[in-house]
């Protein structure tokens, strides 16, 4: 590598697909216009049925579509991406749900489903929140040198290089054990 710019570089990272920002920053848009006309049908028309029924469905699939869309942009793993989407499918699990329960079997009724219903739509946005923490938290685009990593291990005095490709340390690193098990399996290669 001959300068940071080359490190850092956005035509050398595969970190920033211009489909996936736009699938993202579309996912992100239409949960925030799902929020707005929710809060908008249930402002003019609150006293309706139909328009609490209307809003709480499409508030309700506009919020995982938010969770969704965030970690679309974010270079995440196959797990994290999972994961999200595990949790979106099972909110939206919740979203149809609250159509069939609301208003007929909601509360006050022999076999009400509000709590079922809040529970499982609960449970679905906080395993997608949990990945798309994740996803936030594991994120290092400014620190990937977008090529070899260089480590330098000193042992008694002795310093010695080790470079390893993005791949192999990403592997090694991911297997998780110790730091000095980690060195030993660099060393080795």
């Amino acid at each position: 590598m001959t300068s940071l710019d080359e490190a850092y570089s956005r035509t050398q990272s595969g970190a920033r697909d211009p489909r996936r920002t736009a699938v993202g920053v579309a996912l992100v848009g239409t949960g925030i216009l799902a929020l707005l006309v929710a809060m908008g049908v249930v402002w003019f028309n609150g006293d309706g049925i139909d328009a609490k029924r209307f809003a709480g469905t499409v508030a309700g699939l506009g919020i995982p579509a938010l969770l969704l869309g965030v970690v679309v942009v974010l270079p995440a793993s196959r797990r994290t991406r999972l994961g999200v989407v595990l949790g979106t499918v099972t909110a939206s699990l919740g979203v149809f749900l609250f159509r069939y329960a609301y208003p007929e079997r909601w509360t006050r009724t022999a076999e009400p489903l509000a709590f079922e219903t809040a529970m499982l739509y609960g449970v679905g946005c906080a395993v997608a929140l949990w990945f798309v923490f994740r996803a936030i938290a594991t994120f290092r685009l400014r620190n990937n040198p977008q090529g070899t990593v260089k480590l330098e291990v000193v042992r008694q005095g002795e310093t010695k290089t080790v470079r390893v490709t993005d791949e192999q340390y990403d592997s090694l690193v991911n297997d998780g054990g110790t730091a000095d098990q980690l060195i030993e399996e660099i060393e080795d290669r």
